[in-house]
């Protein structure tokens, strides 16, 4: 596996390898007969969608699943279909679901994966950046609701994940922006995984390594806040920076966004957010706009937004208890803030 970077995520008896680099996927068959998990699996249902174009083998009998493109897929009604087609073809408890896509694509097959017979194996095969240094892992799965998104699911942790970054290549520019909204986030999250790969560029910044070293160290951070929270019960939301805004305007729907262009706008409103507050000062929101435009971001806020709209799709949010609770950047780094008051929200958008 030459050139290919394994990162565990250690969870006791269930850590699994992520393997990044170029030609990854073609390792599939290896890791699918060498997993505890789906080394007696005779039968590989790979859930896909149709413009993913991306081949795999998983050295076993194996059927192909596509669902819809888009957000779309992200329904109920698609986990009873991929059910149904999974009967159909005689996967068992011991075969295994292998999810080829982007998150979309993880989201579901995953969430399926963790329905049907009450939990089969899963493996994903992320062809999209945004794939490969958030959706695909640390286990989160699941579906929306006209009430938001990701309302419905699981946490599934997958058997194996392989982040190919040679299928990055063909990816259309602004698909690749999707992933950069994910990318800008990491550099905010404190993690002790984060410091060897610091210590290889010039200045500190993830984005001076090479793709498969920027990918292999965004999945370490992950790994290592997912293995100290695997359930986000505290520490593990976090990884929901700049997201509370993003999901909103992606429940909204008319701002055509895709997850990462939303995620760069929930970041620096976050920031925003942050100052009015007082835990951050006018240095540290220009830092958070640095990153975004080093990415090529755009992080203003659609024209038309409902502010009344958008701050009771904030109530809606999965990470909602009893008040507005945002993950904020402060003095000793980001943290979990709940009671975050409307007109300090509002305010913050004023300032969008």
């Amino acid at each position: 596996m030459a050139g290919i970077i394994r990162v565990d995520v250690p969870l006791g008896d269930r850590s699994y390898p992520v393997l990044v680099g170029a030609g990854a996927r073609h390792q599939l068959a290896t890791v699918l007969s060498e997993s505890r998990l789906t080394a007696a699996a005779q039968r590989a249902a790979v859930v896909t969608q149709r413009g993913i174009g991306v081949e795999v083998d998983p050295g076993i009998a194996s059927e192909s699943f596509e669902i819809p493109d888009g957000e779309q897929a992200k329904q109920l009604a698609t986990i009873g279909e991929l059910c149904s087609g999974f009967s159909r073809f005689g996967l068992t408890r011991r075969d295994v679901v292998v999810a080829v896509g982007g998150g979309v694509v993880t989201d579901v097959a995953g969430f399926a994966a963790a329905v049907y017979h009450r939990g089969v194996a899963v493996v994903h095969v992320a062809t999209t950046l945004l794939g490969q240094i958030d959706a695909a892992v640390g286990g989160k799965t699941g579906v929306n609701l006209a009430e938001g998104k990701n309302l419905v699911g699981a946490f599934w942790q997958p058997a194996a994940v392989l982040c190919d970054t040679e299928v990055l290549g063909s990816l259309p520019e602004r698909e690749l922006r999707a992933g950069y909204g994910e990318l800008a986030k990491y550099h905010f999250i404190g993690s002790p995984a984060a410091e060897p790969w610091l210590a290889k560029t010039p200045s500190g910044d993830l984005g001076e390594l090479p793709i498969g070293e920027r990918v292999a160290a965004c999945v370490a951070i992950k790994a290592e806040v997912v293995a100290s929270d695997e359930t986000e019960s505290g520490r593990r939301a976090l990884l929901n920076y700049g997201h509370t805004l993003a999901h909103a305007l992606e429940i909204e729907g008319r701002f055509d966004l895709r997850h990462g262009e939303a995620v760069a706008v929930g970041l620096r409103y976050a920031a925003l957010v942050a100052r009015l507050l007082g835990r951050i000062d006018d240095a540290r929101v220009a830092e958070h706009e640095r990153v975004l435009a080093a990415y090529g971001l755009d992080a203003k806020l659609p024209a038309g937004v409902d502010a009344d709209e958008i701050i009771e799709l904030f109530g809606r949010d999965k990470k909602a208890t009893d008040a507005v609770t945002f993950v904020l950047d402060g003095p000793s780094g980001l943290e979990a803030v709940p009671g975050v008051e409307a007109g300090v929200l509002r305010g913050a958008l004023d300032q969008m």
